[in-house]
């Protein structure tokens, strides 16, 4: 669920100045899963813009701030979830804990640092959605220990329906600040890309496991 579509609209145009989002609908990038893409998502990058960046901690600080007031922890996803965390805890003087992707295989083996308790609850914080499976494997590990999961909160989700489904059998509320869609109707607004590109990237984004084909 988008929080706030005019910001949504903000955002999107934010992202691709910076470069933060790439569209190359007839030069496809290839990720790490394998898939062909014709878009890119690196949204560290807004850590170099302290514009950009507070506006993103000030939008999840006030939809907390209204719809999550009681939660106890403000928890970021590693690694790129993890500043936007902080700035937010701090902006909400809460404690503020991350997950790892997988426990440390030395030391305490911790998977989980920073201030969550059993019975705590928290809000998540991820940079971008694309499966869902990494922030559904944050829940389970706050789950595991009894940690009280609210929501999760992105910054940038492609809305896979694989994700909306992962997240539904979760019973996780997931909300972002901008979205696939909204992106492409400013980058069409803005010439970022050309009236033909919209069929491709529509396309891709209903199948995008097997897009080209």
């Amino acid at each position: 669920m988008i929080i706030d579509s005019s910001f949504a609209r903000e955002l999107a145009l934010d992202l691709l100045k910076i470069n933060a989002v790439v569209l190359r609908p007839n030069d496809p990038f290839t990720w790490s899963s394998g898939w062909h893409s014709p878009i890119y998502c690196d949204n560290r990058l807004t850590l170099r813009y302290p514009k950009i960046r507070k506006k993103i901690a000030q939008q999840f600080t006030g939809f907390i701030k209204k719809e999550y007031a009681d939660a106890e922890v403000i928890t970021g996803t590693a690694t790129a979830g993890i500043p936007h965390a902080s700035w937010v805890a701090e902006a909400l003087d809460k404690p503020m804990s991350y997950v790892r992707a997988k426990a440390k295989a030395y030391g305490l083996g911790n998977q989980i640092e920073g201030g969550i308790q059993k019975g705590e609850s928290t809000v998540v914080i991820e940079d971008l959605i694309s499966t869902g499976g990494s922030a559904i494997s944050v829940v389970e590990a706050l789950e595991f220990i009894g940690a009280d999961v609210q929501c999760v909160m992105s910054i940038f989700t492609y809305g896979f329906d694989k994700s909306v489904q992962r997240f539904k059998k979760a019973n996780i509320p997931v909300y972002t600040l901008t979205n696939y869609t909204t992106l492409i109707k400013v980058a069409k607004d803005h010439d970022y890309i050309d009236e033909k590109d919209l069929k491709t990237l529509s396309n891709w984004r209903q199948k995008p496991e097997t897009w080209p084909k």
